[in-house]
Parts: structure tokens; C-alpha cells; sequence
């Protein structure tokens, strides 16, 4: 057991606590008098007054805010907009903003330090952190953090930042003096999903949440399962483990949890909030100073609203907010969570109810969805993204899809074995997930790798299925980063896109129109051999659907069974018969043009309808000019 104080832990003591030390979705001012809460459905943030228990101010500040954090003592907000790729900030005195500027791509968790002097920001792709001066608005550098970040914490001597990369569950830690990683805590090499990290107020200690993502298993109780990694930030000593791990689905006995998604500490580090934002629960856990055990439950986990993403306390520890992202507000509770003192609307629901419903049944691993509480849709497509990884299925090796275009992209899976989102009641009834089903009655059976799917309709049998569709199919594009501005290429990427349409290399021959792809519900479907089919585990191959080129950038590893590591290995290790384009011929600066062409898809905002738009999903009503 270690004793005496770290040199960390000297520095906590005497600095003081501040908040807004890691990312969340809330933060709390330093007087304990407001509270603001990025509403990343809404594209808005709201401002609350925490004595008066009431919303005083939303604001609009772009697509998918992700991250808040308040300047200091002051009552400026920086906030991290997702999608519109800006900082912006706000006054939560006067609810106006302040100033906007445009950033990087895909900021995420944003944090201040402690004189509100500097802001940092991580952008998961290509994951890098950025420094904003706050009083110039200006980004004064910019330092490489690990690959697709996104959790940032500033450590109390602010001297270093601590960042998660998403698809790894990988700590990092950024030496601010040098702008550059100087240690890492690598876990399992199945950790996943990691959007944020805690730090001890007075310990050297980094809290992660993360899930496990086995994907050697297809089974409902076998696949995924929530995590608490802890790490020492101490020197590395010979033959010391850094990281241990804790499995959060066992924690509480029997009661499983599902999709951890954001945790906090008590101002005096005695007592570990953390969210399942799969089960609409929370752990209060008490922290145990023993470098061995390092937490306790303190009580049965605690039910909460719908889809919780966000937990703050206030500065003096007694009361803990909660964001129910799907009920669009933030509960006040006692400092042990057993009392709601109250409920506070901080935005009205977006889009449609039944876009709303589609997102709770996405996001949700109760009944009816499954029956074991280990896995929900998010679980895998977390916001319509991908989890990064290659699943060993039934019917072979199978990388995980982004949700993206996917209404105008219709079949559905590689094996083009499903034509409408509701068929997905299948694997809702399957091994995966083993639930009731949200469609009374007995479906087709499906014997083998038989495409029964495509005989079975669902459309419009029940209103919980549609409502699904609605929301799984309402994930569309951002512009590609790697453009010089929309409908702008570089002059490279202008050469490759000469390459991409020429007849003698045929990449457009089977990836066409606007989304880059022949796939159509036209029967017979337009399948290929691509020369990928020969894994021994296959069993639908080898001719598959051609996915989508829009946001290659972002989606390694690539082909349906994720051999290809990088674009280049698409169109040179994985293509050595010229089935999946004829490439072999291109000296080494074309295939480097063709990757940047490709990179920069799309550069263009494709079209909402298309002839093979599908009629289950949300239509944006248009504002009137």
C-alpha cells in the first residue's frame, strides 16, 4: 500500500477545486448558482437557475452540442458543437452569445482552467486538442492526443490534460509545456467507447468509463459489458499495473447495467457518481483510499429517467444533477441521490414524438428490447456512429456500419439480407439481444442464412418498429474536414476524382449517384464479388451490397470483414485481383491522389430524396424565409 502524498496529490491539496475540470454534457457555475446544459438533439444550450429551480435562457448554438464548461468564476460558457465544428460561447447572465468561431472537426469534451484564461478542446478526428486564448478567441496551438478523442480532463496543477480515445478506452496524457502525449494507460484490448475521464481531487487517480465489446460473441449475455477502468497517475514503478479494471454489470450482484456514459466525482473526492445510459441507472459509489479495492457500492443502483448522459454536483457537494437526455430535463437530487428535490424542462423535444420514441427504443436495454439488460442498438451505433469494430457473426465477419445515408441506402447489411429498419425485429428476437420484440405475434422462421427477412413486411404492423425506422434512418452527412470548402477539392483530391470516374479504373462503375453507391431496392438487388468473400467463416458471401464512399474518412478499418486497415490497403492488399476497382496499374502518387478524393467525400451536401429514399423517416420541416 502506498503511503504519503504524490507529488500530484501535493499540487491538489493545494490548489482548489474549481468546476469543470472534465467534459459533461452540464456544468455548474463556481457559485453554485447556475447550471447549463448542452441539448445535443436541440443544437441549443440552456441556462438555469439552480435557487430558483427554474430555465431562464436556451439558446440556439448549432448542430450536436456535446460539451459545456464555464470560464473560471465568471458566468462565460465555452460550448463544443459536434457537428457544426465551432466553439461558442454565451453569457448565462444576460443569455445572449458572446462570440462564435469556427474550429477543427468534430470538437467534443471541452474544459477551462481556473482563471478562464485558456479553454481546451479535443476534436475526435483526427484527434488532436486545441488551446483557445478566451480573450482573443484565437486557437494558439494545436497538440496530437491519440487517435479519435474525445474525453479531456485538466489535470488541478494544470500542467497536463487527459484525454480518452473513443474506440479504445486508451488514457493519454498531453505535458502542456511541450504540447505533447508523455504517458499512456492502455487497458484491455477489447475497451471501447470511452467519452470521457475523472480526475481525483486529491489522489492521483483517473476514473474511465467504457464498455467491453467481445466480439468473438454473438450472444445477448456474452457480447458487451460495462466497465469502470481506474488508473494510477503516479510514476511508473517496476512491475506495477496502472490500470485495473471493474466490471459494472456484476458491481451490483444480479442488476445488470448498461452503456455507462458519464460520471463525476464529490468535491472531496469521496463519493464516484456514474451513469448507464442504457438502463436508466446510476451508481453511487464511495471511494476507497486503498489502492487495491478503490470503490464501494454505497446502496443499490438508483433509477433514474429516460436516457441520463450528463451528472454534475454542486460546488459544496450536497446536491447532484442529473441530465434525463429523453425526458429533456435535469433532476436535483440529495448529495446520496435517494431524494428528488426537483425537476427542471430545459428543452422542449426535438423533431417528432416518433422520432423521440425511435431514439428511446434505440437507446434502451429494458424490456422489450432485450430480456438480459446487456446490450441496446446504441450500444453498437452510439448515435449513429460505428463502435469501431469487426464482429464475428453468424453469417461470417461483419464491421460495424455507421447509421449515415443509410434512408437512401436501403438494402440493408452487407449480405443486402433486410429492405426495411423493422426487420431488425429479428435480431431484437435473435441470440443478440433476446428480447419480447416490439411486434405482437409470430414472425417467419428463419431457418439458416435463408433471407426470410426480405419475405417478412413489418412496415406499418407496429408503431414502435416504425418509430425506429424513423430514427435510425434520420442520420445524414457532415462535409468531409479534408475539403478546401463545400463543393471545393484540393487540387489533389481533383486528380484522384479524374481517376475515380476514369472507365479504366471503375470505381464508378458499382459506386454511383450522390451517396456513391449502386444499392437499390430495384429487385433482383445489384450484389458483387469483390474478391473479399474468402474468409472459412463466411457464409453469405462472396457477392455483397456496395456500401456508401460518404465518410470513409472517419470509418476504418474498411470492407465488410475490416481486413483493410487503411484506403490505401483497399485499393492495394485487399484488391490484388482488380475485382474491387483495377487499381494495380497506378503509380504510387495516383493511388495517393485517389485516397485523397476519397477522404474528401462528401464534398458536397448530398440530396435529401433520392429514387431509393425510404418513406420511414423524419422530413425536417422547413422554417418559413
Amino acid at each position: 500500500m502506498r503511503t504519503g502524498l504524490s507529488l500530484f496529490g501535493l499540487l491538489v491539496v493545494l490548489s482548489p477545486l474549481h468546476a469543470g475540470t472534465h467534459n459533461s454534457l452540464l456544468d455548474v457555475s463556481a457559485d453554485g448558482s447556475r447550471l447549463v446544459s448542452a441539448n445535443a438533439d436541440n443544437g441549443s444550450v440552456t441556462v438555469v437557475d439552480l435557487k430558483a429551480r427554474k430555465a431562464l435562457h436556451e439558446l440556439e448554438v448549432g448542430d450536436k452540442p456535446e460539451g459545456v464548461t464555464f470560464l473560471g468564476k465568471s458566468m462565460i460558457v465555452a460550448v463544443a458543437v459536434y457537428r457544426s465544428d465551432r466553439v461558442v460561447f454565451l453569457d448565462a447572465s444576460t443569455g445572449k452569445v458572446v462570440h462564435t468561431m469556427k474550429v477543427d472537426a468534430e470538437p467534443y469534451g471541452i474544459v477551462a482552467n481556473k482563471d478562464g484564461s485558456r479553454v481546451y478542446v479535443t476534436h475526435e478526428y483526427p484527434g488532436k486538442v486545441s488551446e483557445i486564448d478566451t480573450k482573443t478567441y484565437k486557437v494558439l496551438r494545436q497538440m496530437p492526443a491519440g487517435a479519435m478523442i474525445r474525453g479531456i480532463a485538466l489535470a488541478p496543477d494544470e500542467k497536463r490534460l487527459y484525454v480518452t480515445e473513443f474506440y479504445t478506452g486508451v488514457l493519454n496524457a498531453v505535458d502542456l509545456a511541450s504540447g505533447k502525449v508523455v504517458d499512456s494507460w492502455k487497458g484491455h484490448s477489447t475497451d471501447n467507447l470511452a467519452r470521457q475521464v475523472v480526475l481525483h481531487p486529491r489522489r492521483p487517480k483517473a476514473y474511465v468509463s467504457h464498455i467491453r465489446s467481445r466480439v468473438q460473441v454473438n450472444h445477448g449475455n456474452g457480447s458487451i459489458f460495462p466497465q469502470l477502468s481506474i488508473c494510477d497517475l503516479g510514476p511508473q514503478k517496476k512491475d506495477e499495473k496502472r490500470r485495473s479494471a471493474i466490471g459494472m454489470d456484476t458491481y451490483n450482484g444480479v442488476y445488470v447495467v448498461t452503456n455507462p456514459w458519464d460520471a463525476t466525482l464529490s468535491p472531496d473526492g469521496k463519493l464516484l457518481y456514474t451513469l448507464y445510459a442504457g438502463t436508466d441507472d446510476m451508481n453511487v459509489s464511495r471511494v476507497i483510499e486503498d489502492d487495491y479495492k478503490e470503490i464501494e457500492p454505497a446502496g443499490q443502483p438508483r433509477r433514474l429517467g429516460k436516457n441520463p448522459r450528463a451528472v454534475r454536483t454542486s460546488p459544496d457537494g450536497k446536491e447532484v444533477y442529473i441530465f434525463n437526455t429523453l425526458d429533456f430535463s435535469v433532476s436535483v437530487y440529495d448529495k446520496m441521490v435517494d431524494e428528488k428535490l426537483a425537476t427542471i424542462t430545459v428543452c422542449a423535444p426535438p423533431k417528432s414524438p416518433e422520432w423521440v420514441r425511435g431514439k428511446v427504443l434505440f437507446s434502451t436495454a429494458d424490456r422489450p428490447l432485450t430480456s438480459q439488460r446487456w446490450i441496446a442498438c446504441s450500444s453498437c451505433h452510439p448515435d449513429g456512429a460505428s463502435d469501431g469494430r469487426v464482429w464475428k457473426n453468424p453469417e461470417g465477419m461483419r464491421r460495424t456500419p455507421p447509421l449515415f445515408g443509410m434512408a437512401h441506402t436501403h438494402p440493408l447489411h452487407y449480405s443486402a439480407d433486410r429492405d426495411e429498419v423493422q426487420d431488425f425485429e429479428y435480431t431484437i428476437r435473435g441470440r443478440l439481444m433476446q428480447g419480447a420484440g416490439l411486434l405482437r405475434g409470430p414472425l417467419k422462421h428463419k431457418v439458416g442464412f435463408q433471407k426470410v427477412e426480405l419475405e417478412e413486411k413489418l412496415s406499418g404492423r407496429s408503431k414502435d418498429l416504425d418509430a425506429m425506422a424513423i430514427y435510425s434512418n434520420s442520420f445524414d452527412f457532415v462535409l468531409s474536414p479534408h475539403i478546401v470548402a463545400p463543393g471545393k477539392l484540393s487540387d489533389q483530391a481533383e486528380r484522384g476524382k479524374k481517376l475515380f470516374f476514369d472507365k479504366a479504373v471503375g470505381c464508378a462503375t458499382c459506386h454511383t449517384g450522390p451517396y456513391y453507391t449502386n444499392s437499390s431496392l430495384t429487385k433482383p438487388y445489384k450484389l458483387h464479388d469483390v474478391g473479399t468473400g474468402g474468409d472459412p467463416d463466411e457464409r453469405m458471401g462472396p457477392k455483397y451490397d456496395t456500401p456508401t464512399l460518404l465518410g470513409l474518412y472517419r470509418a476504418a478499418p474498411y470492407l465488410h470483414h475490416g481486413k483493410a486497415k487503411t484506403l490505401l490497403d483497399v485499393l492495394t492488399t485487399q484488391n490484388k485481383e482488380d475485382k474491387h476497382g483495377k487499381t494495380s496499374h497506378l503509380r504510387k502518387d495516383e493511388l495517393a491522389d485517389l485516397v485523397s478524393f476519397l477522404e474528401a467525400l462528401p464534398y458536397e451536401t448530398p440530396p435529401s430524396e433520392t429514387p431509393n429514399t425510404v418513406k420511414d423517416r423524419y422530413v425536417p420541416t422547413r422554417k418559413k424565409e
